[in-house]
């Protein structure tokens, strides 16, 4: 596998993964969906939040690439956060239409990237305004690694609160 088909890979884990833990948070009330259950963003809404607005900061770094990525060019209508850990979403179901447009958005454009870019360097600010240059696959591999992170602690507080959403294994989806 080279590592343009594994960033495609990433992305369909992504949005698999994702659609099993929706379909869990989907059948909690929005109280329990809110519970603070002591994680590093509070709730389930509150974690999965998180991962929709930490997705977001680095797609709009990402469209900053010098390969200009067209497929990125929605993101100027999108609002870049500014704090991740605000609920942006009030409630699953907004959350939950934002995931899935991310999602086919992610997996859409992962399929745009070229090898070449993978070893072009992206200069951007982080939260606090302190400028980076990092290399692109590297940042790609944290994106994705962030959103596993993240996804596993919203596995373990939907388990918490008695669910479970299966399988979680990448290897569900390697040939």
């Amino acid at each position: 596998m080279n590592r343009i088909e594994h960033v495609v890979l990433m992305a369909s884990y992504n949005q698999w993964m994702n659609r099993k833990l929706y379909k869990a948070a989907g059948t909690l009330s929005d109280a329990e969906l809110l519970m603070d259950r002591k994680a590093f963003f509070g709730s389930i809404l509150g974690t999965l939040n998180h991962l929709v607005l930490g997705d977001t900061v680095w797609l709009k770094r990402f469209a900053l690439h010098p390969a200009g990525y067209a497929a990125l060019a929605a993101l100027n209508a999108v609002a870049t956060p500014v704090d991740l850990t605000q609920l942006a979403f009030a409630n699953v179901r907004e959350l939950a239409t934002r995931r899935a447009w991310l999602d086919q958005f992610i997996l859409d454009w992962a399929h745009t990237v070229q090898a070449p870019d993978l070893d072009q360097r992206l200069h951007y600010r982080n939260m606090r305004g302190v400028a980076a240059d990092k290399n692109f696959f590297s940042l790609l591999v944290h994106f994705f690694n962030h959103q596993t992170h993240h996804r596993g602690q919203a596995t373990t507080l939907l388990s918490q609160a008695g669910l479970d959403v299966g399988t979680t294994d990448l290897l569900a989806l390697i040939d």
